[in-house]
């Protein structure tokens, strides 16, 4: 029995062996798996470069429209401070252009400085406003951002449109959410959103129906025909182009009407674009710094350094 067995396993055995020889051959010829690229790639361990993605992920920045921010300042023992929480915010905002007007004969020392140090892309301008317009009740900053729309104009007339970009007047005593200037980013012509603690109420708004703007909600004067803050709206880059003469006014101009005479020239209250989930979240503050106490400041310097404040 023992000899039948192993005589049926010898004839069994060569061909064990060529079957075994065939799969290896075989598996030698099966085709390598592509490697990653050197860097990063799928299974790697890294993440894949911007080049990798597919391309609904990609958002390269210099696709997005510059946002240019016209900042109006003036010196004051906040100045610095109010500067400083308002470069912080721009810092990480993409593709952002700050207009710094500061209202003064001559550039100071302290903006310069600080523009110099602050690390964003920036435009250092200065204009006065006249003395007989610093009178109380009176608007403020009307030089000031006229002398950036100036000089946003003066940049851009001589290049072909279109040029996608959007003008936000950004005063240095506001606080503004990242997210605000992701949605004004899509502006087409002029958008609109609430803004917080103003008005003497904790928030004033565009009353939106349908995706329309169709009214105000504000605590004063709501027959303005554009009843909105300065830090309510945003302006396309190209309406402010093709209305070369539309400027904040001076002469007949109220206070609390700079917002109203400045949009009537440039869009109707049908076309303006609700932004902020149709104007129902709250994205920047009017926010007022306290009144510096400087009871206890000598008349003249008693301190053995200069410090800048």
């Amino acid at each position: 029995m023992k000899s039948l067995l192993f005589s049926r396993f010898l004839l069994l055995l060569p061909w064990v062996l060529i079957v075994i020889i065939v799969l290896d051959i075989d598996s030698s010829r099966a085709p390598l798996p592509a490697r990653a690229p050197r860097g990063g790639g799928a299974g790697s361990g890294e993440p894949r470069s911007a080049a990798a993605r597919p391309p609904a992920q990609r958002r390269p920045e210099a696709a997005l429209p510059t946002i240019y921010a016209i900042t109006p300042t003036y010196s004051r023992p906040v100045q610095k401070a109010e500067l400083t929480r308002l470069a912080n915010t721009f810092r990480q905002v993409a593709r952002l252009h700050w207009i710094l007007v500061e209202d003064a004969a001559a550039r100071s020392e302290l903006v310069t400085r600080f523009v110099a140090a602050a690390g964003l892309p920036c435009t250092h301008l200065h204009v006065p406003t006249p003395r007989r317009y610093k009178r109380p009740g009176l608007p403020r900053a009307t030089e000031q951002r006229n002398a950036g729309l100036a000089w946003l104009r003066q940049r851009h007339q001589h290049l072909p449109p279109p040029q996608p970009g959007v003008l936000f007047f950004a005063d240095d005593d506001n606080t503004y959410s990242l997210e605000l200037f992701q949605e004004m980013r899509t502006t087409r012509k002029v958008s609109v959103w609430p803004v917080g603690l103003v008005g003497g109420r904790r928030y004033e708004r565009p009353v939106v129906e349908n995706g329309k703007v169709v009214g105000w909600y504000t605590g004063w004067r709501a027959d303005r025909p554009f009843a909105i803050d300065m830090a309510g709206f945003a302006v396309s880059l190209q309406v402010i182009l093709s209305h070369p003469k539309a400027v904040f006014k001076r002469r007949g101009s109220q206070p609390g009407m700079q917002e109203s005479d400045f949009l009537k020239q440039i869009t109707t209250v049908e076309e303006l674009e609700p932004k902020a989930n149709n104007c129902t979240k709250v994205l920047v503050w009017h926010t007022r710094t306290e009144k510096v106490n400087l009871a206890n400041e000598p008349k003249y310097h008693l301190d053995t350094v200069t410090i800048e404040v």
